[in-house]
C-alpha cells in the first residue's frame, strides 16, 4: 500500500500537463499510446500470440499527427482502413502467423492507441478545461475505491476477474467521482454542475469497466501486471486503463449533450 501511494504522488507532476495542454498533453497521449500498445502486445505473447508491434506504434503516431493535423473525418477513416488492411497483411505469412496474431494487432490499435486519442480530442473541443473530469472521473474513482474496499470492503464484485474488488469499493468510487466533479462543476461552470455530476456518475461506472476488461485480458493471457514501468501500480496500462472508456464516454458526454 505504501509504495503503491508514494507511485503515485511521484505522477502528481503529470497534472501540470493538463493545466497546459496542447501540444504537451498530445505528446503525453501518445507515449501512453505507444507503452500502452506494446504492454498490451507482449501480454498475447505470453499466450504464444504475436501481434505485429511496429504497425501497433506506427497506427499510434498516424493517429495522433491527424489530430495535430486537424484533419477530417474522411483522414481518420483512411487511418481505419489502413490499420485494418495491415493487420490482415500482416497474417500472410500463413506458415508463421495465425489468425490470432492479426487480431491481436488490431484489437490493441482499437482498445489503446484509439481509445486513449479522446483525452486529446476533449482538448480540441473548444472545452479543453473539461479534460480535468477524466482525471476526476478516472482516477478520483481508482483512489476513492481502493480506500473505500480497504476499509469497508466485505462483497466482492467479480471474484474471478479482479478478487480484491469489492462491492463496497465500487460504490466508494461512484461517490467519489461524483463529489469530485461536482465539486469541479462548482468551479468551472455552476450552469454545467448537473452535467458534471452525470459525468461523475457514468464516468466512473465506465473507469470500472475499463480497469475491469484490462483484469479479463490479463486473466486470459496468465499474467499479474502488464509491466512493472511504475513500483505498486504494474506497467503503464495497469495505471491508465480505466482512462480508455472514461475519456471516450467523457468526450462524446461533451460533444453530444454539452455542445
Amino acid at each position: 500500500m505504501k509504495v503503491r501511494i508514494l507511485s503515485g504522488i511521484v505522477l502528481l507532476p503529470l497534472l501540470a500537463v493538463l493545466y497546459f495542454r496542447g501540444i504537451a498533453l498530445l505528446i503525453v497521449c501518445l507515449l501512453i499510446a505507444i507503452i500502452g500498445v506494446r504492454e498490451f502486445y507482449k501480454g498475447f505473447e505470453a499466450v504464444g500470440i504475436k501481434p505485429c508491434g511496429s504497425i501497433g506504434w506506427l497506427s499510434a503516431v498516424g493517429l495522433y499527427a491527424l489530430i495535430l493535423l486537424k484533419a477530417d473525418l474522411n483522414m481518420y477513416l483512411l487511418w481505419f482502413f489502413a490499420i485494418i488492411t495491415a493487420s490482415m497483411l500482416y497474417m500472410f505469412k500463413i506458415e508463421e502467423r495465425q489468425l490470432a496474431d492479426g487480431m491481436a494487432t488490431v484489437t490493441g490499435v482499437i482498445y489503446i492507441v484509439f481509445l486513449s486519442s479522446h483525452a486529446v480530442l476533449i482538448d480540441k473541443t473548444g472545452a479543453g478545461i473539461l479534460v480535468w473530469l477524466v482525471v476526476f472521473t478516472a482516477f478520483g474513482t481508482d483512489i476513492f475505491a481502493y480506500f473505500s474496499g480497504y476499509f469497508f470492503g466485505k462483497h466482492k464484485l467479480c471474484p474471478k476477474i479482479s478478487p480484491k474488488k469489492t462491492v463496497e469499493g465500487a460504490i466508494g468510487g461512484v461517490l467519489g467521482s461524483i463529489a469530485l466533479c461536482t465539486f469541479f462543476g462548482y468551479l468551472a461552470s455552476e450552469v454545467w454542475i448537473p452535467h458534471f455530476a452525470l459525468i461523475g456518475l457514468f464516468g466512473s461506472i465506465a473507469a470500472q469497466a475499463g480497469d475491469l476488461t484490462a483484469s479479463v485480458f490479463k486473466r486470459k493471457m496468465g499474467i499479474k501486471d502488464y509491466g512493472n514501468l511504475i513500483p505498486g501500480h504494474g506497467g503503464v496500462l495497469d495505471r491508465f486503463d480505466s482512462v480508455l472508456f472514461t475519456a471516450p464516454f467523457v468526450y462524446y458526454y461533451i460533444i453530444l449533450v454539452i455542445f
